[in-house]
């Protein structure tokens, strides 16, 4: 149990997205993937985003 209420929230986006990509690999390790995963995992890695698209319109 954390002592303070500012202490519970010291876990900041990137460790949650660091510490459930673990998970995912050592999931991926112990079961292996399957079409979905790899399509998931794809989708994840995409530097595009059809907001970044409507961004960089507005920007031009």
């Amino acid at each position: 149990m954390t002592s303070s209420r500012g202490h519970q929230g010291a876990h900041g986006t990137g460790q949650i997205i660091q510490q459930l990509n673990n998970q995912a690999e050592a999931a991926e390790q112990i079961q292996g993937s399957n079409k979905v995963d790899q399509d998931i995992q794809a989708a994840a890695n995409e530097h595009s985003s059809e907001l970044d698209e409507i961004f960089n319109n507005d920007n031009n």
